[in-house]
């Protein structure tokens, strides 16, 4: 069983958008996934719903990674966010069961 971890690692900003301060616009992201031998991960960024005035603001400082994870997810679409998971999946599995290897050369002892 594959554990899938997503985190955030980083977030874009614009330093003052419709009287709001620092205001995020795009989140770097890692997801990693792990079977407890085998370890697999993919990383990208995603630009998020932009914030429109008269809609509830969270301030940078109150923002959790739960939050932000739930922004790029909903504006990558259930889809994406499945081939991605899918993709973690994969990794792990052709650790597991690999379609190439790399025996060392024979005539070195």
């Amino acid at each position: 069983m594959t554990t899938i971890t997503w985190q955030i690692e980083q977030m874009s900003c614009y330093p003052q958008e419709l009287g709001e301060t620092d205001v995020v616009f795009s989140a770097a992201w890692r997801v990693n996934g792990t079977d407890g031998t085998y370890n697999a991960t993919v990383y990208g960024s995603q630009s998020v719903a932009p914030y429109t005035e008269g809609q509830p603001f969270t301030p940078y400082a109150d923002l959790t990674q739960a939050q932000v994870i739930s922004w790029v997810q909903d504006a990558m679409g259930a889809e994406q966010v499945a081939a991605i998971n899918a993709n973690i999946e994969q990794q792990i599995e052709s650790q597991v069961n690999p379609t190439v290897v790399t025996p060392p050369l024979p005539w070195v002892a």
